[in-house]
């Protein structure tokens, strides 16, 4: 009996999506709930499950195709027999490296690299599912400029001793671009800049952060104190969390703080839902979690849906000043800088004092 493998139903946000990479071949065996392919949208990479255990037939869209909900992709034979096990002698280590999977990117950037199978093989992956990412291999032959190879379409324009390379953009840094110039194109952006002396929380940091996290679990960091204090500072000035739709502005009666985070795909906001709920040790293991899923590729679309203020930390990339661009339909975002030691007056005295600049990009319109 032939089964149909179709793209799972992709939320009303998503148009389409690609197909990344088959897992398999035409022709081979597979077993129920076997990832078959993994499907990128403009917001998470999911995986797509075998629905039946039987021989794929048939691959109808290939990597890198664009496909829609419940589009026909392959099928499977269900009735095809599993072919006999075969004794091998190799040890656990080997048969996990043989498990691993290369990711497309990974696989260009080892060939540029020059690493052969036998040192690939070697290489344990940090991806999803131990999934061998661009990164491991970035990592394993040391500092070289990596370009982005997220996508299969790629175009080496060599010249001599002036190549260039043309790279596809992925779907969700083709979405990020789209939501970057619609901000700027329909918002009218002002960003304004203050300074804050961090020493007090740096303070309460040192004096509780063993406590906390033997309590907890997780490390007391910086984020949380600004998570509370936006939402604190929201309720006092409901208008920064409203968004404009037309000629009305829609006030949110609730606290979905947005969190930029950095992923191997690109800058991501999940959202940290009725933040104003929450104790600080549940805003740190949340952000934790987002963070580690971000790079596994496992957040899902619900979770970066919506939100009414984000906030973005450039300060760990080493920034001192930048204009964060406001995540529509927000009005607002709250960019978070590098603490730097700095000489500034207090009381009178010019003190050495650990300093950060924030700086809030909010719709002037409003």
């Amino acid at each position: 009996m032939q089964v149909e493998v179709k793209v799972p139903v992709l939320s009303e946000s998503v148009a389409e999506a690609t197909l990344v990479s088959w897992n398999k071949k035409k022709g081979e065996y597979v077993e129920r709930d076997e990832n078959l392919i993994d499907i990128e949208t403009d917001k998470v990479v999911m995986e797509l499950p075998a629905p039946v255990s039987g021989k794929l037939t048939k691959i109808i869209k290939g990597d890198g195709a664009t496909v829609v909900s419940s589009e026909l992709i392959a099928t499977i034979d269900s009735e095809a027999m599993a072919p006999p096990k075969k004794r091998t002698t190799t040890s656990k280590k080997s048969t996990k490296t043989e498990k691993s999977v290369m990711m497309p990117a990974a696989k260009r950037i080892a060939a540029e690299r020059n690493l052969g199978t036998d040192e690939v093989s070697t290489i344990r992956g940090s991806g999803r599912g131990g999934r061998i990412i661009k990164e491991d291999i970035a990592e394993h032959a040391g500092p070289q400029s990596v370009q982005e190879t997220t996508a299969d379409e790629e175009v080496l324009l060599a010249s001599s001793d002036r190549p260039e390379k043309r790279v596809a953009m992925s779907r969700l840094r083709l979405r990020i671009a789209e939501r970057m110039v619609q901000s700027q194109s329909t918002a009218a952006i002002l960003t304004t800049f203050n300074e804050v002396d961090m020493q007090a929380i740096i303070d309460f940091r040192a004096r509780y952060k063993e406590r906390f996290k033997k309590e907890h679990g997780v490390k007391l960091g910086f984020t949380s104190f600004f998570v509370k204090a936006v939402v604190a500072a929201l309720k006092k000035f409901p208008i920064v969390n409203s968004s404009v739709d037309g000629k009305d502005i829609i006030y949110h009666g609730y606290y979905d703080i947005g969190i930029a985070v950095g992923s191997p795909r690109g800058l991501v906001v999940p959202i940290l839902r009725d933040a104003d709920r929450l104790s600080q040790a549940e805003i740190e293991k949340q952000i934790n979690d987002f963070g580690q899923r971000a790079k596994e590729g496992k957040l899902k679309i619900e979770e970066l849906t919506g939100g009414t203020f984000s906030i973005t930390n450039g300060g760990v990339f080493g920034s001192m000043l930048s204009t964060p661009i406001i995540n529509p339909p927000q009005s607002a975002i709250l960019g978070v800088h590098a603490i730097k030691e700095r000489p500034v007056a207090v009381n009178g005295q010019v003190v050495i004092r650990p300093m950060n600049y924030l700086a809030l990009s909010y719709d002037h319109r409003i």
